[in-house]
């Protein structure tokens, strides 16, 4: 898409362009609204090599997916545009949206799907495998470690947790952890049952050789012989164009980081913008998350709806009026 092609003003501006952006897009451009993704190119599950758990899509790359939503949304006339928002205000007829290039864009109603970041800890090697071997969810990544040698680095409530989860996929199961007392003796009687291994200092280092994770190295040098690890770092809502106005996160109850708060359809606190997928759900799948766009854009086409048919009543009854009053004057 071309600048020549964007449009000054449009009934729904959609700040981020993954599958809840771009399926919220869809609802949206089916039922005649114009609309615009805007989309920075920084998809969380980029590194993946398939998205699953989404059904009759199981194993499609992420950046396929995306190509093929993105053709799905302009074969009914929306717009996707590459490009960065940078802030967004309110206006008297809705909001303003100001991209990195200083281009300003007028929308009715905002969609915010921007995702979230994991902040990832500060082990060699783990941001460099993340996605591949170093994971975080047994449902979207579990089945490919299956009867594989994996070990569960987290915190908090989440590391039996997960550790409980991989379980049900392999018998070798090492949780990693720095603190003695980090685990309840209801928990370390848990884990002990169902055949999982502690193992307790830090975690410095991953082992890799020929592009495959082989081991965990520990403070003390100790490497504990591994082909998968999952860590359990803290989901944080990509939030800065929210932030602008006025809408802050919330510290999720679980421990998982933080996240948006809203409704059942993704309105927030203020009214006129909705938030879908990871940015309001940090434990959201892909085909949640989708599921997540399409209500959100149902409830934005109905809150328009609303909006246009009370300025139409109000026309016809100040034509009314007019007419009226001319009779009147004759």
């Amino acid at each position: 898409m071309t600048n020549n092609d964007i449009s000054a003003a449009y009934d729904v501006v959609i700040v981020g362009g993954g599958a809840a952006g771009l399926s919220g897009a869809l609802v949206l451009a089916r039922s005649r609204r114009s609309v615009l993704v805007i989309d920075a190119g920084e998809p969380r599950n980029a590194p993946a090599a398939g998205v699953h758990n989404f059904l009759t899509r199981d194993g499609t790359p992420p950046a396929a997916l995306l190509e093929l939503g993105r053709a799905e949304v302009h074969g009914y006339g929306g717009q996707v545009l590459e490009g960065r928002v940078r802030s967004a205000a309110r206006q008297a007829d809705g909001f303003s949206v100001t991209l990195d290039d200083r281009r300003v864009i007028a929308a009715r109603r905002l969609l915010v799907a921007t995702g979230l970041v994991d902040r990832l800890p500060d082990v060699a090697g783990v941001r460099e495998r993340w996605g591949r071997d170093v994971l975080h969810c047994p449902y979207c990544h579990g089945w490919e470690v299956r009867d594989q040698a994996v070990g569960v680095l987290a915190s908090g409530p989440r590391t039996v947790h997960l550790a409980l989860l991989f379980r049900q996929l392999t018998s070798d199961i090492v949780v990693f952890t720095d603190k003695a007392a980090a685990l309840t003796e209801e928990q370390s009687e848990q884990l002990a049952a169902r055949g999982v291994r502690v193992v307790e200092g830090r975690v410095v280092a991953l082992e890799v050789e020929d592009d495959h994770l082989t081991g965990v190295r520990m403070v003390d040098g100790t490497v504990v012989a591994r082909q998968a690890l999952v860590v359990g770092a803290p989901m944080v809502a990509r939030s800065d164009v929210l932030a602008s106005l006025g809408i802050e996160p919330t510290a999720h109850p679980l421990g998982l980081g933080e996240f948006i708060a809203a409704d059942a359809t993704g309105l927030t606190e203020v009214p006129g913008v909705w938030v879908a997928g990871n940015v309001s759900d940090p434990s959201a799948t892909v085909i949640a998350a989708a599921a997540a766009g399409a209500t959100a854009a149902a409830a934005i086409n109905a809150d328009l709806v609303a909006e246009d048919t009370l300025a139409a009543v109000t026309a016809r009854r100040n034509h009314g009026s007019a007419l009226g009053l001319a009779r009147a004057l004759r």
